[in-house]
């Protein structure tokens, strides 16, 4: 059944405010935020080279190209080389990117953000809107935004493959051939990029409906009413996990990239 739009009350012109705030500030700011990481990300997602390092024995990959679906000769790929017939602008990262871009696409947080900093829509709380009526997110495109659930459930998935990356990151190849441990600047930014990607993924709002839904009274379950403390507890700061994930996903990305081509020297810790 369609649904009919609701006409707005009291409609202002575009930009038309009582607010004597700066108020056209925060979607300036998420709007060159975005922009820059959107820009970035899809300029090294196409580029499909110098996404892994191993100067110096490292194994650091990119979080950009995990899990790396076809590779190099001496990369930690899937399914082996490159297949020819593959056409030379496809990246490996455009096979599995598209599921954490869903997720953050779909989160909560990130809709309200992008709404009003790249739509308009509204500019902020109490700024007039170029639309005269409000559909909310019940018809095409947006009824779209319903599928973060299972967003969700790939992104839980990809956390796990990230933790397995940066442990690979914790063993380097040694003159004789084999493996040791060790600590180097890499891995450490490949251990805050999973902790940061994991403080925003288990604060999401839809996996605090998960653990804590569907049933009437919560403290009768205890191990659920404490899985949902723990998502609430990051659901507070969902919005900073947001951005410092975003920034350091990019960095992790930028860091290895630097490596892998000589500019930058990873340093060995121990």
């Amino acid at each position: 059944m369609s649904q009919t739009p609701l006409s707005l009350p009291q409609q202002r012109r575009f930009g038309e405010t009582s607010r004597t705030d700066a108020w056209w500030l925060q979607p300036i700011v998420v709007f060159l935020g975005l922009g820059a990481f959107v820009v970035y990300s899809t300029w090294a997602a196409f580029v499909g080279v110098n996404y892994f390092c191993d100067a110096g024995g490292a194994h650091y990959l990119s979080p950009f190209y995990s899990p790396l679906v076809f590779g190099g000769p001496h990369e930690p790929s899937l399914f082996g080389a490159r297949p020819e017939w593959l056409p030379l602008w496809v990246s490996p990262a455009l096979f599995i990117l598209w599921a954490p871009g869903g997720f953050r696409f779909t989160c909560y947080y990130y809709r309200g953000a992008y709404y009003k900093a790249f739509w308009a829509d509204p500019p902020n709380c109490a700024v007039g809107e170029p639309r005269s009526c409000y559909r909310g997110e019940a018809s095409l495109p947006l009824i779209l935004q319903n599928v973060h659930r299972y967003f969700l459930y790939l992104a839980l998935v990809f956390i796990l493959i990230l933790g397995w990356d940066a442990w690979k990151a914790m063993w380097f190849l040694s003159p004789e051939g084999g493996e040791t441990w060790g600590i180097g600047v890499g891995t450490l930014v490949l251990l805050v990029n999973v902790i940061l990607l994991s403080g925003y993924t288990l604060g999401c709002h839809s996996l605090r409906h998960l653990v804590g839904g569907g049933i009437d009274i919560l403290s009768r379950r205890p191990v659920r009413k404490r899985a949902h403390a723990c998502v609430s507890c990051l659901n507070k700061r969902h919005m900073l996990w947001a951005w410092m994930s975003l920034f350091w996903v990019g960095f992790t990305d930028f860091y290895i990239r630097m490596c892998a081509m000589g500019i930058w020297t990873d340093w060995r810790i121990f």
